[in-house]
């Protein structure tokens, strides 16, 4: 069995890429793992390996017949808490979590249709509803004790605002961040104690038999549920949309236009501090979605 699973080129050099050492001996460790797992709890393969940026996702059967998939990642302070959402959601909402490896981060999940993505959703208000309204779903639960918290990641980014913003040459650009920054700083007292899903775009959606539409892939964090809106305000990206999909997804979550506001803010600012300091240029529409969010907190 050792050796048998052939690793996508894409997934080792976005490891390469992303986590450096750690992301290659990880790629090298997969095939052993797999083959580790795959006899540990029984599983047979019975399709095509899929792949997202960090972890590789196996169809398999389990040995009483029940379709589900293996998920290997490196288990890091954003998958490390993945498990823990996922069983608190209990399929309520969120794919299903069915056993779990804690040194490795390893799961076993109930397999949801691939076929059926919500980024196929030719209705892109549609698309965004289904999403506000699982979103508003999950948010329900409240985060557990233990749970990275926006009231950290928050303090982290203001703290390092001052000199990223040294960094960018554009004028208008370096206003725009520092206006995301002074928008964070007035809600950062209050950073909320709900479970975020925090990465919920159209391509982390998908079908089931047991419900039309299921979240997967949560990088899950405690906080303002006006952190998870920026997903969705990105995807398919149209500029003139950004102001219907915030107004009808703060609609759908009965949230406070200005937090929301500032919270998204916050994506923004997060994103662009990531740019900065890996050295690349900042992200055109990261700065549109700032740009277009001005005045949207009536």
């Amino acid at each position: 069995m050792r050796g048998v699973i052939d690793i996508p080129e894409e997934l080792a050099a976005s490891q390469a890429m992303f986590n450096k050492e750690a992301g290659r001996a990880f790629i090298a460790a997969l095939p052993d793992l797999t083959a580790d797992f795959l006899h540990r709890w029984d599983l047979r393969i019975t399709g095509t390996p899929m792949h997202g940026v960090s972890a590789l996702v196996l169809p398999v059967v389990r040995a009483d017949g029940t379709p589900a998939v293996l998920k290997l990642q490196i288990r890091d302070h954003e998958s490390e808490g993945e498990p823990i959402a996922l069983r608190l959601w209990n399929g309520d909402g969120a794919v299903r979590l069915l056993d779990h490896d804690e040194p490795t981060g390893t799961m076993l999940l109930e397999r949801l249709d691939a076929s059926r993505m919500l980024a196929h959703q030719p209705d892109v208000h549609e698309g965004v509803l289904v999403i506000a309204r699982l979103l508003a779903h999950l948010h329900t639960t409240p985060a557990p004790g233990g749970m990275r918290h926006l009231r950290d990641i928050a303090a982290a980014m203001l703290e390092r605002t001052p000199q990223a913003l040294e960094r960018i040459p554009d004028p208008e650009a370096r206003r725009l961040v520092a206006d995301c920054a002074a928008a964070v700083r007035e809600v950062a007292d209050e950073p909320g104690d709900r479970l975020l899903h925090w990465d919920l775009h159209d391509e982390n959606v998908l079908a089931a038999d047991r419900a039309p539409w299921l979240a997967i892939d949560p990088k899950p964090l405690a906080g303002d549920p006006g952190f998870d809106l920026w997903p969705a305000l990105g995807n398919n990206f149209d500029p003139d949309d950004i102001g219907w999909r915030f107004d009808a997804m703060t609609d759908v979550l009965g949230l406070d236009r200005a937090r929301a506001r500032a919270w998204t803010y916050g994506r923004v600012l997060q994103n662009c501090l990531w740019e900065i300091e890996d050295g690349r240029p900042l992200d055109g529409n990261d700065l549109e979605i700032a740009r277009r969010l001005r005045g949207r907190a009536a």
